[in-house]
């Protein structure tokens, strides 16, 4: 398909050709568990800050402040970054449609020749239906659709949350992704907030989802210090490689419990299903009594720091 920082730190899934862009784990995890989709925390101390670009360009090196009200977990055991899986199921009939924009490092000739990794009529839908969602876009993404970036990230519709610069796994082994070198998790994560600053977005959120959704506690430790809550889901929509929609909205309306998050991604190329499924499974899900929210909203639902 989870707190700010003092000292304003540095700064939707293709595994490598056609590998699924899924999978989930703990923060108790001792090694990356796999489910079906793709999923950080802020640092110790941290508060009222978030590794999100500003208006202001910054330093190479640094991530400017984020906006102070922007909620987000608590760190977890040693500082550990915290994971966020679903809002309180107590709390309102809510529901949070999270959107994977994947694009990995070396997929530059692909999109050159032709290859569509944005979906334009997946994000016309979602203005259409008036339903906020949470992107997580890489920065390679942000690299190859500047314009589009752009315009996400000044729709207060959206929110656009880190799915790192490069699309590498945080571990081994996860669907056949490269892996991040340990000493670079860091760096990754801090570049995709220079290229969203870059590309024109003003204020991406303190949120990261892993590559694949892969992680382990060495993940979890890399990135503690950039402030950011990781970000994983309780339903996985299967839409990744789909070609019967109908099958997916299913999938989506038979797990969407009060306070889900779900995972799609905002891929033509890699999920060409996905705008249908959204126009099948929005009215459904509003007939049944839910309200669409993004991820920040069920954060702060969930008792997120502010």
């Amino acid at each position: 398909m989870i707190t700010p920082v003092r000292r304003v730190a540095a700064l939707c899934a293709l595994a490598a050709a056609l590998a699924p862009l899924t999978a989930c784990g703990t923060a108790q995890d001792t090694r990356a568990v796999r489910t079906t989709d793709s999923a950080t925390a802020p640092a110790a101390g941290a508060r009222n800050a978030a590794p999100t670009p500003s208006r202001t360009p910054a330093a190479p090196s640094r991530t400017p402040a984020a906006p102070s009200r922007t909620p987000t977990l608590a760190p977890g055991p040693a500082g550990l970054t915290p994971v966020f899986r679903n809002g309180p199921r107590t709390a309102g009939k809510t529901v949070a449609l999270t959107f994977d924009a994947d694009m990995t490092a070396d997929q530059g000739p692909r999109a050159a020749a032709g290859e569509h990794f944005d979906n334009p009529g997946l994000i016309t839908a979602l203005r259409t239906l008036k339903v906020p969602a949470t992107v997580f876009m890489t920065g390679r993404w942000a690299e190859e659709y500047p314009d589009q970036a752009r315009s996400l990230g000044r729709d207060p519709g959206f929110e656009i949350a880190n799915h790192s610069y490069s699309h590498h796994a945080f571990t081994d082994d996860c669907y056949g992704l490269p892996t991040v070198p340990e000493d670079a998790m860091r760096t990754d994560v801090e570049r995709a907030y220079t290229a969203f600053r870059k590309a024109g977005v003003p204020s991406a959120m303190p949120y990261f989802r892993f590559p694949g959704g892969c992680y382990d506690q060495r993940a979890l430790r890399a990135v503690s210090g950039l402030g950011v809550t990781a970000v994983q889901w309780d339903v996985v929509s299967g839409d990744a490689f789909a070609t019967d929609a109908d099958a997916v909205a299913r999938q989506v309306l038979d797990g969407v419990r009060p306070g889900s998050v779900v995972v799609m991604h905002c891929t033509r190329s890699a999920a060409p299903t996905t705008e249908q499924v959204v126009r099948t499974v929005v009215p459904e899900l509003r007939r049944r009594g839910y309200r669409f929210v993004k991820v920040s909203e069920l954060i702060a639902t969930a008792g997120g720091r502010r």
